[in-house]
C-alpha cells in the first residue's frame, strides 16, 4: 500500500512538507527496518535520538522523515514532514496510511492488572473453535492462527500495531484478541483501533512507578472503554466488566454501550456457581441470567482462573458464539505457558511456575496452591528492578504469611543491586515470618534448586515472577533463563 505525503499531511492540523511530495510504501521508526520508500519517523527518546540515524535511513532507501523538530539536517532528496506533535501525528497518520485494518476484523480488547493473558488465550480457544481465524497479540507473544511471532511487550507501538493488524487482515483474521495495557492506553498505542469487545479483568496495585496513584491507574484502564462506546463502522460493541472488582465502577462511568457484567459473589448476568477447585483442573456450573448455561470440566485451576473464565464467556456471549463451541472450547483448554503450570518429573512433590509478579496476583496463586496441598508451601519468588518499589515489602509479607518457607531471590534486577532489592523484599517478611524459615539467595538457579531440594512428598514449590519468560535482564546484560527448565534440571539432579 502506497499513500502521498500530501495525503498525510493533510491530516494533521498545520504540518508543513519540506520537499518532494513523494509516494511512501511504509512508516518505520527503526531504521534498521527501513526500505526503499519509507517514512522515517525520527523519536527523540529518553536514550536515543532517532534524528542521528537519518543518513542510515536514508542509505537504506527512505524517502522522507517524519520530525517535531524545526531544523533538521537531511541528505539531499529527502523530505521533511514537519509537525508540532510527533505522537498526535503518528495517532492519525499510521492507522490512515494502513487503511484502518482493525475495521475489517472484530477486535477484543483486555485490560486489567492479572488474568489478560489467560483470558485472552481462552477467547481465542472460544472463537477458534467457533471457526474463526483469530490473531493474537499479547504479553507471550504475537499469533495469527498457528503461526507465532515473539514480542517485546504487552501492547507494540502506534506503528508496529497498525503492521501487526493490517498482516492480521491480509491473512485473512476475522478476529483479533488483543491484551491492552495501561501504558499502551495512556500512551496512544491503540489509538485508531476500532475495538468491538472489552473487558476488565481485575484493578490491583501495580505500575504506581509510572502511573503514581491507583486513580490514575484505573483512569488508564477506563479509557478502553471510551474507545469501545465511540462510534465506528461496525455494529454490536459490548462491554464485559468484573461485578467483584471495586474499580468497575470506574470502568462503567466511562461505559457507553452494553454491558455484560461477571463474577462469583455480587450478583452479575454472568456467574459461575458450585466451583470444586482441584490441583489439575476444576468443575463449575456457568449461569446467565439466572439460567443454568453449562455444567464445565476445564484443565485450569484456582479463584483467579475462574474469573478469567467468565470474562472469556462473556467475550463469547457479546460475539454470539454458541453455547456448544463455548462449551467444548473450555473443556479442551489445557492451560497457558506460565501461567500455573506444573512442573512434571514423576516427583513426589508439585512444582508450578507462575508469572504472578504483583501482590494480588501472588496471594492469588499461593492461596490457589494452598486449597490443594497436602503439605508445605515453598515459595521462591522476588521484585523486578527499575520499577514499583513500594510492592516490594507487600510481596515479601505475603510470601511470610501464605507460604511455609520463602525463598526471596532475584527476578530481572535490571540496573538495580540485586541484594539491595532482596533488602527491601524482607522489610516485609521479618515483621510476620515469625519461626517460619526463610532465605535469601540472590542467584535465581540457586534459589530454584535449593526450593526443590527441600521439598517433601506432598510439597509445592511455587516459582513466581517470571512464568513463561525465558530470560532474566541484569544490569549488563540480557541472559537465557527458564524457570520451567531449571526447575526439571534440578528435580532431575535429586
Amino acid at each position: 500500500m502506497t499513500k502521498r505525503l500530501s495525503e498525510l499531511a493533510a491530516l494533521v492540523p498545520n504540518a508543513r512538507l519540506l520537499g518532494t511530495d513523494a509516494e511512501i510504501t511504509s512508516i518505520e521508526r527503526d531504521s534498521r527496518r527501513v526500505k526503499e520508500g519509507a517514512l522515517f519517523v525520527c523519536i527523540s527518546g529518553a536514550h536515543v535520538d532517532a534524528h542521528s540515524f537519518i543518513p542510515s535511513a536514508a542509505r537504506a532507501g527512505a524517502r522522507a522523515i517524519l520530525t517535531e523538530r524545526e531544523t533538521v539536517d537531511v541528505p539531499d532528496g529527502i523530505t521533511v514532514l514537519h509537525v508540532a506533535n510527533l505522537q498526535e501525528a503518528l495517532d492519525v497518520i499510521v492507522p490512515y496510511f494502513y487503511d484502518y485494518p482493525a475495521r475489517a476484523m472484530r477486535v477484543i480488547g483486555i485490560t486489567g492488572t492479572n488474568g489478560k493473558t489467560t483470558t485472552s488465550y481462552l477467547v481465542r480457544a472460544i472463537l477458534r473453535h467457533a471457526g474463526k481465524r483469530v490473531g493474537l497479540i499479547g504479553t507471550i507473544q504475537v499469533m495469527m492462527e498457528d503461526e507465532v511471532f515473539p514480542t517485546a511487550n504487552t501492547t507494540p507501538d502506534v506503528i508496529v500495531m497498525q503492521q501487526l493488524l493490517s498482516e492480521m487482515r491480509a491473512r485473512g483474521m476475522d478476529a483479533v484478541v488483543m491484551e491492552v495495557s495501561s501504558h499502551a492506553l495512556d500512551q496512544g498505542r491503540v489509538t485508531g483501533i476500532e475495538f468491538d469487545t472489552a473487558v476488565f479483568t481485575n484493578l490491583t496495585q501495580d505500575h504506581l512507578d509510572y502511573h503514581k496513584t491507583m486513580e490514575n491507574y484505573a483512569r488508564a484502564k477506563a479509557r478502553l472503554f471510551e474507545y469501545v462506546s465511540a462510534q465506528g463502522t461496525k455494529v454490536g460493541k459490548t462491554a464485559v466488566l468484573n461485578a467483584d472488582d471495586a474499580a468497575r465502577e470506574t470502568m462503567r462511568a466511562h461505559t457507553h454501550c452494553p454491558i455484560i457484567s461477571y463474577g462469583m459473589e455480587n450478583d452479575a448476568d454472568l456467574m459461575a456457581k458450585d466451583v470444586h477447585l482441584a490441583q489439575d483442573g476444576m468443575e463449575l456450573t456457568l449461569m446467565y441470567d439466572g439460567a443454568q448455561l453449562a455444567q464445565l470440566h476445564i484443565g485450569i485451576t484456582g479463584l483467579f482462573n475462574v474469573y478469567n473464565v467468565l470474562a472469556a464467556v462473556g467475550v463469547a456471549l457479546a460475539e454470539n458464539v454458541p453455547t456448544a463451541d463455548i462449551v467444548e472450547a473450555l473443556r479442551s483448554f489445557t492451560g497457558v505457558p506460565g501461567r500455573f503450570e506444573l512442573v512434571r518429573e514423576g516427583q513426589p512433590f508439585s512444582v508450578i511456575v507462575d508469572y504472578a509478579h504483583t501482590p494480588d496476583g501472588m496471594e492469588n496463586v499461593l492461596r490457589t496452591a494452598r486449597a490443594v496441598t497436602a503439605g508445605r508451601i515453598i515459595a521462591v519468588f522476588g521484585c523486578g528492578g527499575d520499577r514499583d518499589r513500594t510492592k516490594r515489602p507487600i510481596m515479601g509479607r505475603m510470601a511470610a504469611e501464605l507460604a511455609d518457607i520463602a525463598i526471596l531471590t532475584s527476578d530481572n534486577p535490571r540496573t538495580e543491586d540485586p541484594a539491595a532489592i532482596l533488602d527491601e523484599v524482607e522489610t516485609g517478611v521479618l515483621p510476620v515470618i515469625g519461626a517460619k524459615p526463610y532465605e535469601k539467595l540472590v542467584d535465581r538457579r540457586t534459589a530454584i534448586f535449593h526450593a526443590v531440594g527441600t521439598a517433601r512428598a506432598g510439597d509445592t514449590v511455587v516459582i513466581l515472577g517470571k512464568g513463561h519468560e525465558n530470560y532474566q535482564i541484569l544490569k549488563d546484560k540480557t541472559i537465557h533463563f527458564d524457570d520451567r527448565e531449571t526447575a526439571r534440571e534440578a528435580i532431575r539432579g535429586l
